[in-house]
Parts: C-alpha cells; structure tokens; sequence
C-alpha cells in the first residue's frame, strides 16, 4: 500500500450478520461476515439476542478482517459504521465499538446510511466492473425495506417510490412460513420456484398509486389460498409446492417490474442498478436481464456478497465520505429509522 492511499475499516451491524471489512480505497482487501443461526428455531430475527450476538461476534470478526487484509490497527485512516436504518440493539454495538476505536486510535468517524450503501455497493472497483452512470435508478429491495431511488450523485438521492406496508423481503419470508419452509425462507422459496410453473395459480397484484408497493394483501392473499385448498386436500402443499412458490415469486416480481418500468417511462432513465438481499432471488435477476435486452435498460447488479447486508459496502461510502472530509463526531447516535 502506498502513503497517499486511504484505509478504511468499516463496521456493518444492523440486524442480525455481525460484519467487517477493510478497503484499500475503493478496493476490498477484506470482507468478514458472522450470520446468527440462533433466530432460526423462532422463525425470525429476535433483537434481544441479536443484540447479544453482535457483542459476542463484533471483536473476533474485526479482528479477522484485520488479519484477512493484512492490516494493522495504526495503518488504519478512518472508522465507517452503520448509524442506521436497523434494529436499535444491533446498531448501538457496532455504533459503540466504531467510536470508541476511532477515539483510541484518533482517527476520523464515518456514519454511514445502511440504504445508501446498498445503492453505492455498485461503486466497488472489481476487475474493472462496470458502474451505474449519473443519474440512475436504484431498486432496493431486502426484508425491511423497498424503495426506487433517482441517484443524481453519490449522496444525491430521491426516494420517488416505497413500500406502503411491508417490504419484499418479508413477503418472501412470510409466504415460505405459510407454506412450512424454514427459515430464511426466501431463498429457500427461490430454490423451489425454478422448478416449478410460474402461471400455476394466480395472485393478485395490489392496485397502488404512483410507484410506490404494498405486499401485505399478497402475503393475505397466499395465506387464504393455502387454507382454503388445504381445506380441500390436506397434501394439496406437499403435491404442489414447487408450483405454489413459482407462482408466489412471478407475482412478486411482477409488482416489482410493472411499478420499475413506470418509473423508467416517468423519468426517462434507463440505468437500472439493484441492491439489498432480495436482489439475489433468480426471478428478479431473470427479470432484470430480459429488460436488458427487450427494453435497452443498461442493468447493473453487485456480486451475491454485496448484496446481502456486508460491511465492504459500508466501507465504500466511508470512502466516499473520508474524500469530502465529510466526518461524524462522537455525539452520533445510532437512529434505527434514518431516511435517505
């Protein structure tokens, strides 16, 4: 590494992966990540132990970052961090650590906006990846939240649609427990879906105004369906389940597509880039590559392990920030509902 270069030692800690990663500018020497299988025997994420599981992980996993990338404490420029949007627990862990790092070591604090970095994970330098151009649209789309963003610069963003309930990603979630699929259950639901008939049985799409979502009637709307056809015949799940999930995620994707498509025609971009967890399910990707070559979008989708919640995309933005001098103080505090 040369002098002039800037180090970044970033901490990601907003739910339940406890994660850490080192950057060399704008590239990754390192990217750790701890998941908690503790929540599965609940169905779902616990924050009290989440909490918990973020204190015992947060030191072993910084120091394997560290160790990973081949870097010492004191060659370190700055601290990013995760200030939200996330479960408060888990966010106040990762938050403490970063600032009392950063105050032993006397170098800079970053605060980084969990959703931003889902958009800029894009900006990565990786065997010279193409990156979105200015202004683009992003689609971020994970368990806790949906949104279509205009992004005219790296921190110049307008969320122009949202979810009005719930985010895709607990449709996913939710639909696969109605079905009895372990959790996580999306990509579980995924797996199942590409082997079966998309148009076996049809959801409905909800009628929303603008661009933004709703997902709660549809996750209704498969709890009934089961119920009723169970009524019928108690296997029904059993003899039809790969057709059932197919079925599930073409609907979701189309609610995602239809509202996507409107914001293109609206805006007139047609530089699409994708992020958050749910960007990995096949049926979007699928979905996204066919507007690629049917509608001339130029589409832009990260690595598997950035898409998922990671610390190299808040690192990324530490970068970003550490080059405008945009620094945070030791009064931040951890928000768990912060907006773009």
């Amino acid at each position: 590494m040369k002098t002039k270069d800037v180090i970044i030692l970033a901490i990601e800690s907003s739910c339940d992966d406890t994660a850490a990663a080192v950057l060399c500018n704008d590239r990754v020497l390192s990217n750790v990540v701890a998941t908690q299988e503790i929540h599965e025997a609940y169905g779902g994420v616990v924050p009290e132990l989440a909490s918990r599981a973020h204190q015992q992980n947060i030191v072993p996993v910084i120091h394997q970052a560290l160790k990973q990338a081949g870097v010492e404490k004191n060659e370190l420029s700055a601290i990013a961090f995760t200030k939200g949007p996330g479960l408060m627990g888990s966010l106040l862990v990762g938050t403490s650590f970063a600032k009392s790092l950063a105050m032993g070591l006397n170098i800079p604090l970053i605060e980084v906006n969990h959703m931003q970095a889902h958009i800029l994970a894009h900006f990565i330098e990786e065997d010279n990846n193409k990156k979105p151009q200015f202004p683009f649209l992003a689609l971020t789309i994970s368990g806790g939240h949906t949104q279509i963003v205009k992004v005219n610069g790296f921190f110049e963003m307008e969320v122009i649609g949202q979810t009005q309930d719930d985010a895709v990603g607990e449709a996913f979630d939710k639909s696969a427990k109605i079905l009895g699929l372990p959790y996580p259950g999306g990509p579980v639901l995924d797996k199942l879906a590409q082997q079966g008939n998309p148009r076996a049985f049809e959801f409905p799409i909800p009628k929303v105004g603008g661009l933004d979502f709703s997902f709660s009637g549809l996750k209704t709307a498969v709890l009934y369906f089961v119920q009723r056809e169970t009524g019928k015949d108690p296997e029904f799940i059993e003899k039809n389940l790969n057709d059932i999930c197919a079925s599930v995620q073409y609907t979701i994707v189309q609610i995602l597509m239809k509202k996507l498509k409107k914001a293109v025609k609206e805006t007139g971009i047609r530089e699409i880039a994708v992020g958050g967890g749910v960007s990995a399910n096949s049926g979007i990707r699928k979905s996204l590559t066919d507007a690629r070559n049917n509608l001339g979008w130029k589409t832009y989708i990260p690595k598997f392990e950035y898409t998922t919640d990671n610390a190299a995309m808040i690192g990324i933005v530490g970068y970003l920030k550490y080059l405008e001098g945009d620094f945070a103080d030791q009064r931040v505090a951890a928000k768990a509902r912060y907006s773009i």
